[in-house]
């Protein structure tokens, strides 16, 4: 069964060059290896990789991917730094405070790549 495999979430681009850019110059990301496809796959933390290839255009108006670190304050302030921008949300009891938003101890922020993923930043709390 699936329980204890691992999952890599596989990302479209429209211009995987932009995107390759976006990947590895603004989030730091090292390429493990490329595709003829084309393709790139990243490796990430904790044995985790992302998929990034090239496609036409799709929408998806959710998070694709989310990245799990110690210190959301700290990836944000270091994104923002980089020219990332950050979604703000205010719906019913749910809010984000200079991007960020706190539930039940958990921090997250999302962003979009330069394709129009949603992407996330997570932390698990305390």
């Amino acid at each position: 069964m699936l329980t204890n495999a691992a999952v890599h979430p596989t990302l479209p681009a429209v211009e995987l060059e932009r995107a390759r850019k976006f990947y590895e110059g603004t989030l730091g990301l090292n390429v493990l290896r490329t595709d003829p496809s084309p393709g790139v796959l990243y490796e990430t933390g904790g044995g985790t990789r992302i998929y990034v290839y090239q496609r036409g255009a799709t929408k998806a108006d959710h998070t694709a991917a989310s990245f799990t670190v110690a210190d959301v304050e700290a990836e944000v302030k270091e994104l923002k730094a980089k020219g990332v921008v950050f979604e703000d949300f205010d719906v019913g009891g749910f809010k984000t405070v200079d991007g960020i938003a706190t539930v039940d101890g958990m921090k997250a922020a999302w962003f979009k790549d330069t394709e129009g993923n949603i992407l996330a930043i997570t932390s698990m709390g305390t």
